[in-house]
């Protein structure tokens, strides 16, 4: 195994652990019953900094600690029974979002900080706010027997502080395009 794989695979539960410690900040409870939390900034980091394939596996790690019990999510929650609460279709959305925010980050441009930054926001956009909302709606609509509307009206409570999270990402990435610049944002292969 060569230097780069094993890197990369370290990468893989650092971010998982980046997961947990975002849990760690205090959540905000809605009526919805789906709380606000840092952890979709884990996501969308996940995405841009791993690529598709390790920020998918970042958080499929983390969502199988979950599911063993830890108490990783905001508030210390933990254990299979998160994953049949309205938040459900969230926490499922986290693996799509890092997998979206990848695909996208990795065919953007990055060849300057500020480039990075910008494709980095739209990248955490599209995957770690509307492919995470998309499956957050679908959830609150079979589990939590809401109506489409209300479920999309609902979600619309998380957007403006998902677009502050999604330009916290993209301060994150032009730091580190300007530190690392040789850093392959989305997984892309070296040249």
């Amino acid at each position: 195994m060569n230097t780069t794989t094993s890197r990369s695979l370290a990468l893989v539960p650092l971010f998982a652990a980046l997961l947990a410690v975002l849990g760690l900040i205090p959540k905000i409870d809605l009526p919805l019953g789906v709380p606000i939390t840092l952890q979709t900034l884990g996501v969308m980091l996940a995405g841009c900094l791993l690529g598709p394939r390790r920020g998918l596996q970042a958080v499929l790690l983390f969502l199988a600690a979950v599911a063993m019990g830890l108490p990783l999510l905001s508030g210390g929650r933990g254990g299979v029974g998160v994953f049949f609460a309205p938040s459900a279709g969230y926490l499922v959305g986290f693996a799509f979002g890092a997998l979206a925010t990848g695909l996208v980050m990795s065919r953007l441009p990055a060849n300057t900080p500020r480039r990075a930054a910008t494709s980095a926001f739209i990248a955490s956009a599209l995957g770690g706010l509307l492919v995470v909302h998309v499956c957050g709606v679908i959830g609150l609509v079979n589990l939590a027997n809401l109506s489409w509307s209300q479920a999309l009206w609902g979600t619309l409570v998380f957007v403006p502080g998902d677009l502050i999270k999604c330009g916290l990402c993209a301060m994150v990435i032009h730091t580190i395009a300007r530190g690392l610049p040789d850093w392959q944002f989305g997984g892309r292969i070296a040249p």
